[in-house]
């Protein structure tokens, strides 16, 4: 059992509670001896954590506090679950059988029928075939995964309800769009992440004369952004099932996951391991003067390093919420791509709108533009061509394709 927010505790031995503390009739004396001397909150997210109490003789809740972190929730009392329940003043707080409510009450369970029940209650249509998908749908699919791809047919004049003529065909369509389209986006990032390993290793191992550049700090921008970079590499390595991993390991006794010291691998070895996010970081930090930035840039089709590692850093994002299967319909990133200063290959006729730069479209885009840098002959663009075109009658503009985006260069 969780709590739905964080409960702040502190420990004291001296004062005794206030009548009706804590719904504001008074704080227990020293309340801020105990501020002033910064004792640390403990952050308790789970039932069991209340053990602690056991070694402690006395403790306070402080709802100044906590409200000073959650101004929008109020603290309605305490109570006691075996107890059906009934108030009590936090004085008498045991381990193991207490919670708290805040005024964001959670919702009971439904089953599938119920679910179903809620949706044509509020408006959506089923067929006796609909229905029957519904169910087997709703077995393998929450119903809170599925949300997300109905909110935008709520009326918005209405109170939760409905447009009009709405199916649940029209969710599953959009749902079965959005699965494809993350198909072909996760084949775009593996051009690209692949690619982008093998620049690296290439023009940093050839004009270091070594393949253990990436130990050397004078080629990052931040010392400290270097050594983390270095120890998630080796920890990655460390990790890896891949065989050249493992028999490195084992061969080579000094290897220190810990330490820069001891045997450390080359590049193109260690390198082979490494995420798509270490890799986007360590770009980001390589010193700015650095010839060999700007022609891993040049190999993707841009001119300038900063544009590049903005980008990297962008489909880093892409990649986690496609490689966990998470929505791409309606979304609105937090990163946004920015529109080149300069490049050589197809783009667009006019530069991303605002709102493109945060939606699937400017993402798509970029990671497409990358791809024809680095794999000509590559088939996504084709991919993304056919999916929309089989499914016109699914609003796409809510991912930024809008305006005419089939008559840009990089589309044609």
């Amino acid at each position: 059992m969780t709590f739905g927010s964080e409960l702040l505790l502190f420990a004291e031995t001296q004062p005794e509670p206030q009548p009706g503390f804590p719904q504001g009739e008074g704080e227990p004396p020293n309340a801020l001896k105990l501020i002033q001397k910064k004792l640390p909150p403990i952050h308790l997210n789970y039932l069991h954590s209340f053990n602690f109490i056991f070694s402690l003789k006395k403790v306070w809740l402080f709802e100044t506090l906590l409200l000073t972190l959650h101004p929008k929730k109020k603290i309605l009392g305490l109570y006691q679950i075996k107890d059906n329940r009934t108030r009590l003043h936090p004085g008498d707080l045991q381990a193991g059988h207490f919670f708290y409510k805040t005024g964001m009450v959670n919702q009971k369970p439904h089953n599938i029928e119920e679910q179903i029940r809620l949706l044509r209650d509020k408006g959506m249509n089923f067929s006796d075939d609909e229905e029957r998908k519904a169910k087997e749908c709703f077995s393998r699919i929450s119903y809170f995964r599925l949300k997300y791809y109905w909110r935008d047919l709520l009326d918005a004049d209405t109170d939760g309800d409905f447009i009009e003529g709405t199916t649940f065909s029209d969710v599953i369509r959009r749902y079965d769009f959005d699965h494809q389209l993350r198909l072909i986006l996760f084949d775009a990032i593996e051009i690209i992440e692949v690619a982008l390993r093998s620049k690296v290793i290439n023009h940093m191992s050839q004009a270091a004369g070594n393949g253990l550049w990436y130990l050397d700090s004078s080629l990052f921008e931040n010392s400290d952004y270097h050594e983390d970079f270095v120890y998630d590499l080796k920890y990655e390595f460390g990790r890896s099932t891949e065989p050249f991993a493992k028999e490195y390991i084992d061969s080579h006794p000094n290897w220190d996951e810990e330490s820069f010291d001891g045997d450390n691998p080359d590049a193109w070895r260690i390198i082979e391991v490494a995420t798509f996010g270490t890799l986007s970081k360590m770009c980001k930090n390589l010193k700015s003067q650095l010839p060999q930035r700007s022609a891993i840039a040049n190999d993707f089709g841009l001119y300038s390093a900063k544009d590049l590692t903005g980008w990297l850093e962008a489909i880093s994002l892409m990649r986690n919420i496609v490689a966990h299967h998470s929505r791409l319909w309606n979304r609105t990133f937090g990163k946004k791509v920015t529109n080149p200063r300069g490049l050589r290959g197809k783009w667009l006729n006019s530069p991303l709108t605002e709102n493109q730069k945060n939606r699937p479209y400017g993402f798509i885009v970029a990671m497409l533009y990358l791809c024809n840098a680095v794999c000509p002959g590559n088939k996504i663009k084709n991919k993304i061509l056919d999916l929309i075109s089989a499914n016109q009658n699914i609003p796409y503009q809510r991912l930024g394709f809008i305006g005419n985006w089939k008559d840009d260069p990089i589309w044609r």
